[in-house]
């Protein structure tokens, strides 16, 4: 096992890079987990202390409405260290490319070839006006510790 903090940098890496691109005021904070299966095969999420290579991670980040009309954007870039698994949402987008350019996964290729999940740089989710008048909500996302 690995300390989370200090190996992987990955809890400052979330917490500091998620990032509002705002017409609506915005703030954001995020939670990482790892998931752990139990001897009976059950599994559970705890937050992420330790993490070693080929631990599951979950990523929950939650969005606060501080005021402002209409949607917004979240885009939260992907430490080298996590290899992107999937979201909780179909409203993500990703970049293969450092965030020149998005699209859903199964749209994307890079190098020639078909882009996979271990290509993924940044997700992004698009918040439409009527989700984000609700004030506040969460979005979640998976990857694998490389």
């Amino acid at each position: 096992m690995i300390p989370f903090a200090a190996a992987l940098t990955l809890g400052a890496a979330f917490a500091s890079s998620v990032t509002a691109q705002v017409p609506a005021a915005v703030a954001t904070d995020s939670a990482v987990y790892v998931e752990r299966i139990d001897p009976d095969a059950s599994r559970r999420l705890e937050p992420a202390r330790q993490l070693a290579p080929g631990d599951r991670v979950v990523t929950v980040v939650r969005w606060f409405r501080m005021g402002g009309d209409g949607g917004f954007v979240i885009t939260n870039p992907l430490p080298a260290s996590l290899a992107y698994e999937k979201s909780a949402s179909n409203m993500q987008e990703v970049s293969v490319d450092g965030g020149r350019t998005w699209g859903r996964l199964e749209n994307l290729r890079i190098d020639g070839h078909e882009a996979v999940p271990e290509d993924v740089t940044h997700v992004r989710w698009r918040i439409p006006a009527g989700r984000a008048a609700r004030g506040r909500g969460e979005i979640a996302y998976a990857g694998i510790v490389r």
